[in-house]
């Protein structure tokens, strides 16, 4: 879910063009979750083969990883690592919320309500060690690297924006700022063929608001973080007032509210994050034989539809734009 600072952030609209020739280190997590809750049938049932096996990640990385290889921009997916345990609550909340959506989804279907089904089934999304698996296995024989992050995805992505490694972030979530990302892609679907996208710059993001990243991380768990509630009743726009002209400590005293965390320890999970720093970036030429035999003879997919998509990733090998090369 993520911070939410979409009244703040003001993002600006790009195109793919713009993309061209960039290294995109993808949010895995995060695009992996866009697929499973939105690639399903009709009364929100996920793709399956005929083993019963979920299929609709596959489905979503080879079609969507191939479109954008095809406009010439070279992906390298970042898969999460063990959760902090200070996001214990926020699992069980969500955790929670999936076993009551599966009951509503149940219940629509009994009653044959196939809109209702497909809006709840959507919320009983979850990702499991089969899902992450064979993820990683299509990438392989996609020729698209991974990367395996000890901790949060977005800190290990954002963490190879500064390193160079890769020139901005993919996430649908504003974390990757907290996490001090240069720059930030959302909406990086190609839907239909089209796009929406976004792009948001750091240094752009802290002047507009005149804040620093520490003030940016303070306003963040004072709204509420996957890490902490936050206050209730205080959004960006207020909070960003009450932390103006003074720091978190005085701003929750004030409030005469207790933090359950300890708020340097909290300042330190966005400004000191546990990284892979051991990590190898090396793409590949697909294994055509390889995916086909996978995606079509292990999972029932179209053949002619694989083919067509891994003809589409070529060209992975040459070089990327310098960083100082946009807009």
């Amino acid at each position: 879910m993520g911070v939410k600072f979409k009244d703040i952030a003001s993002p600006e609209k790009i195109n793919l063009k713009d993309l061209e020739g960039r290294t995109i280190a993808i949010d895995a997590f995060n695009t992996i979750y866009q697929f499973l809750s939105g690639i399903r049938q009709r009364d929100g049932t996920p793709l399956k083969d005929a083993n019963g096996n979920v299929t609709s990640h596959l489905s979503g990385l080879l079609y969507r990883t191939s479109s954008i290889v095809e406009r010439g921009i070279k992906p390298i997916y970042v898969f999460d690592g063990k959760p902090s345990e200070y996001k214990s609550d926020t699992i069980a909340k969500r955790k929670e919320a999936k076993i009551k959506s599966k009951e509503e989804w149940e219940k629509a279907i009994k009653e044959g309500n196939e809109e209702l089904a497909r809006k709840y089934a959507m919320r009983t999304t979850h990702i499991t060690p089969y899902v992450v698996e064979s993820s990683k296995y299509l990438l392989d024989l996609m020729g698209i690297p991974y990367v395996q992050a000890l901790g949060e995805g977005e800190a290990q992505a954002s963490y190879m924006v500064q390193k160079k490694d890769a020139w901005a972030v993919a996430s649908q979530d504003y974390d990757c700022l907290l996490f001090g990302s240069p720059r930030i892609i959302r909406n990086l679907t190609l839907s239909g063929g089209l796009s929406n996208l976004e792009y948001m710059e750091l240094n752009k993001v802290l002047s507009n608001l005149d804040f620093s990243r520490e003030q940016l991380i303070d306003l963040a768990l004072l709204v509420g973080t996957d890490f902490n509630d936050g206050v209730h009743g205080i959004g960006v726009k207020r909070g960003m007032k009450l932390l103006n002209d003074n720091n978190l400590e005085n701003v929750l005293e004030d409030l005469d509210t207790e933090p359950k965390i300890d708020i340097d320890i909290l300042r330190n999970i966005f400004l000191n994050p546990r990284v892979n720093e051991d990590y190898t970036i090396k793409f590949k030429e697909p294994d055509r034989e390889g995916i086909v035999e996978f995606l079509c003879g292990e999972h029932g997919f179209s053949k002619d539809r694989v083919l067509n998509s891994a003809s589409k990733i070529k060209n992975l090998n040459s070089s990327q734009k310098s960083l100082e090369d946009f807009f």
